[in-house]
């Protein structure tokens, strides 16, 4: 009886044949079993592909690419934004970013008629207040809300200069042109906040005096608090506000010890890039990419490859290296359903933006018809929540 209403519940959380994306003026995707891709586009600044491909019983990543005015009075400046969200403990998190912090960002670039690290800054901070009101609003119903979170990644192509901030450890990557050798080589955009990397471990522990678990060694993973492993995030409410860290949360949510100060924070690392005629692409990516491929393998892969379809080509080469790593052929990975498939890799996201000099030089002030396209996944209402985990089975991503 078990299995026959697992089945059942598989059959309703399966993606359909149609992809899920929304669109502007440019075209949908494609669903390939877990696999949607968008395999070339036009952005302001020159041509795009995406791909998403999920692990998780309900798809925890979520990901945009929008491109034209990046004001709310349609005015300009004009730009491509570009949002990659990896969600942790469930899908809530990742896809009220995806529906709310493009929108805010368009209302700060109003209010100040430009964009800049100021606008993004208070852009991802009203998206962490608007989701902390939706645990407060929810808190006494679905509890298990304050222990969902979201990584979150956002590139700003404008006015010739790329923004790039981040909270979390998904990662931007450039491919830059080498003039003297013809050669593409990988340059790391975002900082990342991963408690496996040692600086993280010394800011935690140097923001944190007073609590000597801030870090803890946990079946060979640094976790913050033996929980998570990102410092920094959307959500994760019961990390950030003691009040939501006790009943009605359930006890395995619960912290032992109390805590006076957030133990995550929400505060991004933000920095700007003056674009050169050199820059070829940027790869966006969730750290599912990242756990299989290195920067320079990432920019190999593209920089060898047809442009359409280099998102899609990216997914495989990561989940090649996934089945290699278990001993498996590929084609046998590929028939695994999700849910068992997170046990080989993670719901991954890719979106691969080509820079074209000449578009991104002019870009500021030529109009553009505008794109919003929203990468892949199971189309559920707002108010479902997923399936509880336990505290070990969020990795931060």
């Amino acid at each position: 009886m078990l299995s026959g209403l697992m089945n059942l519940l598989r059959a309703c959380f399966r993606p359909g044949s149609e992809g899920f994306s929304r669109t502007g003026s440019d075209g949908g995707g494609r669903q390939d079993g877990l696999l949607w891709y968008k395999d070339s586009g036009q952005h302001l600044n020159g041509e795009f592909s995406m791909a998403v491909i999920q692990a998780n019983n309900l798809l925890e990543d979520q990901s945009q690419i929008e491109s034209g005015s990046l004001s709310s009075n349609e005015s300009g400046p004009y730009g491509t934004f570009i949002g990659i969200y990896d969600g942790h403990g469930g899908p809530e998190t990742s896809r009220f970013i995806n529906d709310h912090l493009f929108h805010h960002l368009k209302k700060f670039t109003s209010e100040q008629q430009s964009m800049s690290v100021d606008v993004i800054r208070k852009a991802l901070q009203a998206t962490e207040e608007g989701f902390m009101s939706v645990v407060a609003n929810q808190w006494s119903m679905s509890p298990q809300i304050a222990a969902v979170g979201s990584c979150c990644l956002v590139g700003v192509i404008c006015n010739g200069s790329l923004y790039i901030a981040n909270l979390g450890d998904s990662r931007a990557v450039l491919g830059r042109a080498v003039r003297a050798t013809g050669e593409v080589l990988a340059m790391q955009l975002s900082a990342e906040h991963n408690a496996s990397i040692e600086s993280i471990r010394q800011e935690l522990h140097s923001s944190h005096p007073d609590d000597p678990n801030i870090v803890v060694l946990k079946h060979n993973v640094w976790r913050v608090r033996g929980l998570i492993q990102v410092s920094k995030s959307i959500g994760d409410v019961y990390l950030k506000k003691a009040e939501f860290n006790r009943e009605p949360l359930y006890a395995k949510f619960r912290l032992r010890q109390p805590f006076k100060m957030p133990i995550l924070s929400s505060e991004p690392s933000i920095s700007v890039h003056h674009l050169q005629p050199h820059d070829q692409f940027i790869i966006f990516a969730s750290d599912g990419l990242w756990e299989h491929l290195s920067n320079q393998e990432a920019v190999d892969i593209v920089q060898n490859s047809p442009r359409s379809g280099s998102a899609r080509r990216l997914v495989k080469a990561a989940l090649q290296e996934a089945a290699k790593k278990r001993e498996m052929r590929y084609s046998d990975l590929k028939k695994i359903d999700r849910g068992v498939r997170r046990h080989f890799h993670d719901d991954t996201t890719v979106v691969v933006v080509y820079l074209d000099s000449n578009l991104v030089s002019r870009a500021s002030t030529a109009k553009f018809p505008g794109i919003s396209v929203r990468g892949g996944g199971i189309s559920l209402p707002h108010n479902t929540l997923a399936p509880c985990t336990t505290p070990t089975e969020i990795s931060g991503t």
